[in-house]
């Protein structure tokens, strides 16, 4: 999700500082994010006004957060841990300006949770984006209990130099998106589980049956696995109902590293 977000950024002219706690990690991330842009040239889509080379010098890395001392938007995409999160939200709020928005690119929790962390809740906001980002023209935007109106306008001012749009909802535990996906993913899972069907036929069925580009299972290979079972616990934990009780072969799969189309297998092979 980051490095799509860095691409994005940077292919409309923004310079984006992509940070990350390993170099060996974004040393991979500039890679991968070359060759997605040389795809886009190959199936004759826009790859940058100045070319490969001129979108990835847009993109600086670090491993240190002190890098974000003079960022106007910050936009969070760790993972789906409230602790991980936690963290990352006390050591930013202190090194970056009182002016910077925080977009927390979050499947789940809780946008107003994230604010109490800061100093600055009326800047926070959540901004789900959509995997692929590049390819996707519309943002979920969370309004926080403390957000206001100024932070919103900002957020959509970005979203319209990407060429999105952002549709506003209010914050509750996976907001509109995933507070339906991810109820759907892990009935998807339990029917695998239950033997009802095989992965391929339970896709296959919302694919040619309701016209989805992607069945819910080959939706969460993209979004990850490990990722779509924290979203489920945080759902879960947040409405203690046990409709959001999660999948056990989802909880086994995770336990066994297979996360999806990052680790090359999930529901399918990659």
């Amino acid at each position: 999700m980051g490095r799509g977000l860095a691409q994005d950024l940077a292919q409309h002219g923004f310079d984006a500082l992509l940070i990350d706690v390993d170099e060996k990690i974004l040393a991979d991330a500039k890679r991968s994010i070359g060759q997605s842009l040389r795809a886009q040239l190959l199936f004759k889509r826009d790859g940058g006004e100045d070319g490969i080379d001129g979108v990835l010098s847009r993109i600086s890395t670090f491993t240190d957060p002190a890098a974000l001392a003079n960022t106007d938007f910050v936009i969070e995409n760790v993972t789906e841990k409230f602790p991980v999160k936690e963290k990352v939200y006390r050591a930013i709020d202190q090194i970056c300006p009182e002016h910077t928005v925080f977009g927390v690119n979050t499947s789940a929790i809780s946008i107003t949770r994230i604010g109490s962390l800061t100093r600055r809740p009326s800047r926070v906001l959540g901004m789900h984006f959509m995997n692929p980002v590049p390819m996707k023209k519309t943002v979920e935007m969370i309004r926080g209990y403390h957000t206001s109106a100024k932070t919103v306008e900002t957020a959509r001012a970005l979203l319209q130099g990407l060429g999105k749009e952002g549709i506003l909802v209010e914050d509750s535990p996976g907001f509109v998106s995933n507070r339906v996906l991810m109820l759907t993913v892990n009935e998807a899972a339990f029917l695998v589980h239950d033997r009802v069907a095989p992965a391929e036929n339970v896709d296959k069925i919302f694919r040619d049956c309701f016209g989805h580009k992607m069945g819910p299972l080959a939706t969460a290979d993209l979004i990850g696995l490990d990722t779509i079972l924290y979203s489920i616990e945080v759902l879960n934990e947040s409405f203690s109902d046990d409709k959001y009780r999660p999948c056990p072969l989802l909880k086994k799969m995770v336990d066994a590293g297979l996360h999806g189309c990052k680790s090359g297998q999930g529901f399918f092979t990659y």
